[in-house]
């Protein structure tokens, strides 16, 4: 039997969003215009996280990730930031790479998160613990990643007792969670809710991201389509505002035809969802990414119409009365 936590209606929702790396027609990073999308986040009221997996972080080399976080850093003036600690492929300890790895991320004024990797994939719990326990003694916060194989193939879900035992990590603030399952985050809340009831879990399913009704936050590649959209329907759920289910729905819709197999594939359908918009010059993913076709932009097309509509006019409403407090029929 699946347990499911009672509804959390009109929190205030921590929203995290990766942010898309674009390319130039020949295969260069376009930087300009991810700094724009950085901005964008923060406009938007959303966090931005950089060096992700939508941020091509997996094929980037350690002086590029290195690049994006100085820059990042630059642009912060003490605005949040996530970034992601890849250490694949690095040489060393992984305890040891990942404390000086999230080290380098504070001092630049980010909090990290580790990213997990092939060392680690198959270590118990113990080791586990031990590792994070390692990176609490060098920074003062930092956030957990659980990642699915569909998304790399070193990814790790770990299992729940060692959920549970990393809950008593005092500077594990938060652990993002992407199994694409619901019933495997379920029972995170359950233990969160039971043992440390302020530590966040951001959900990543990018399949199910109405989890937030049940008191998960997010840290989504999804939200990287739309921020304003993703803004709208947060601050709808805050108000006790109906529109909430509308603009999930559809940004659901999105996410159903973004993160279909070959999941990899849905960050080419951001640029190419971005570019509908008007939002970057060029559609064209990572040389090594995956790709979509174009016989999706049609769809597309019609998808970014809609959540135009819907979130200019929230945004125009927002002020007045809610329309219809229908969360309060769900308590």
């Amino acid at each position: 039997m699946i347990h499911v936590p009672p509804l959390r209606p009109r929190r205030s929702i921590d929203g995290i969003s990766a942010v898309l790396l674009p390319f130039h027609p020949d295969g260069r990073p376009d930087r300009e215009t991810w700094a724009t999308l950085v901005e964008r986040t923060w406009a938007a009221g959303l966090t931005p996280a950089v060096n992700m997996d939508t941020g091509y972080a997996n094929l980037l080399s350690p002086s590029e990730r290195a690049e994006f976080l100085a820059e990042t850093s630059q642009m912060a003036r003490g605005r949040r930031f996530i970034a992601g600690t890849y250490i694949e492929g690095l040489a060393g300890d992984p305890a040891t790479v990942y404390a000086r790895e999230a080290s380098v991320i504070h001092s630049a004024g980010g909090t990290p998160i580790l990213f997990p990797c092939s060392a680690t994939q198959h270590w118990d719990r113990e080791q586990t613990v031990s590792l994070f326990r390692s990176v609490g003694q060098a920074v003062p916060q930092f956030l957990g990643f659980e990642l699915g194989t569909m998304f790399v193939p070193f990814g790790r879900i770990w299992d729940l007792d060692t959920f549970r035992a990393l809950l008593d990590i005092p500077q594990l603030v938060g652990a993002k969670h992407s199994s694409l399952s619901r019933d495997l985050e379920w029972q995170r809340l359950a233990v969160r809710d039971a043992v440390r009831p302020e530590f966040r879990v951001y959900t990543g399913n990018d399949l199910a991201i109405d989890l937030i009704q049940w008191g998960s936050d997010y840290l989504l590649g999804l939200s990287a389509f739309h921020v304003e959209a993703f803004a709208a329907r947060d601050r709808a759920w805050e108000l006790g505002d109906g529109r909430f289910f509308e603009l999930n729905d559809w940004l659901q819709y999105l996410g159903m035809i973004a993160f279909r197999a070959p999941v990899p594939a849905y960050k080419h359908t951001c640029a190419q969802f971005l570019k509908l918009r008007g939002v970057i010059p060029c559609d064209v993913p990572h040389p090594r990414g995956a790709r979509r076709p174009d016989s999706d932009l049609p769809l597309l097309a019609d998808l970014a119409a809609r959540l135009e509509v819907l979130t200019t006019e929230f945004a125009h409403s927002s002020n007045s009365s809610p329309s219809g407090d229908i969360l309060q029929k769900t308590r």
